[in-house]
């Protein structure tokens, strides 16, 4: 089972030559290098320069590197992609998808600009349209075009555009969410949640964290150095989980239950489903010891 750790993924802004120097001591599991929002226009091509300068020459270890260019629309788009195509990042960001045509689009322009195949397209989820396409983005992503590998919720221009409140418990935007999840697990692309805003609220950050596990989320997004230690742990099996985990598997695999679909582990019934369960667990927690040696 191949999987790659993504709980805690941390906006830097590309114009800033500092902070994508302090990235390379930082713990996040992936780090996205920001062209869009967090770049001023008069800094767009100083930015793009530096972030492809700064991938290129690497030393960012076990991190997972995505570029975040600037929506299909923008007179910087086009820039973006030839200039950050081949830098060598694991992934491009494409703000704003919103249909189908979208994803073929992002694929058709890496192609056209040289990128090797082993670039991923992730996907920002930030539109009503994309809410209401979300099925059929994934699947696109999955089967059309193979490169989307990711969701990442943009939670705060989803509320923008649909006027919905941003609140501690979620409630307006749960069913998006969910929506998002369903499809992203209905063609094994991962998804990302939300960032939380105000970095300085940590219980806030663990609470919205926890809640983002419950739903099914396989990290979220950063907008602080300070939020990563939280994250990492929220998204990470503890140990008990990982015990139990190797302890289903092991009875599963004992000669006597050989053939069946459910067994008795400590007095609770478990099937067949929960052994899978219990194995993504066991590859989840080695990724994520495995990047810490990195």
């Amino acid at each position: 089972m191949q999987i790659r750790p993504r709980r805690s993924v941390l906006y830097m802004p590309g114009s800033n030559a500092r902070v994508l120097e302090k990235a390379k001591s930082l713990a996040a599991d992936c780090l996205i290098f920001d062209l869009e929002d967090a770049v001023a226009p008069d800094q767009k091509d100083m930015a793009r320069s530096q972030v492809a300068d700064a991938v290129k020459a690497g030393g960012y270890g076990g991190r997972e590197i995505a570029i975040r260019v600037n929506g299909f629309a923008s007179e910087f788009y086009s820039d973006d992609i030839k200039a950050v195509a081949q830098a060598g990042a694991d992934a491009i960001l494409f703000p704003k998808v919103s249909t189908p045509d979208d994803i073929k689009r992002a694929a058709a322009d890496l192609v056209s600009a040289g990128a090797p195949e082993t670039l991923d397209i992730w996907a920002m989820m930030e539109t009503p349209l994309a809410m209401l396409n979300a099925g059929d983005i994934a699947r696109a992503g999955s089967e059309t075009t193979p490169r989307l590998a990711c969701f990442i919720m943009g939670t705060n221009d989803l509320a923008k555009e649909t006027r919905a409140h941003l609140t501690k418990s979620r409630l307006p935007m749960l069913a998006w969410l969910s929506t998002c999840i369903a499809a992203g697990r209905a063609y094994r692309i991962d998804i990302v949640d939300g960032v939380y805003n105000d970095f300085r609220d940590e219980a806030g950050f663990i609470s919205e964290c926890e809640q983002g596990v419950e739903l099914g989320m396989d990290g979220k997004t950063l907008i602080h150095p300070g939020q990563i230690g939280p994250c990492n742990e929220a998204f990470s099996p503890d140990e008990d989980e990982i015990a139990t985990a190797r302890k289903i598997i092991e009875a599963f695999e004992l000669p006597e239950n050989s053939g069946k679909g459910a067994i008795t582990v400590d007095g609770r019934m478990v099937e067949l489903l929960h052994a899978d369960m219990a194995r993504r667990t066991i590859a989840i927690a080695d990724a994520i010891e495995a990047v810490q040696a990195q």
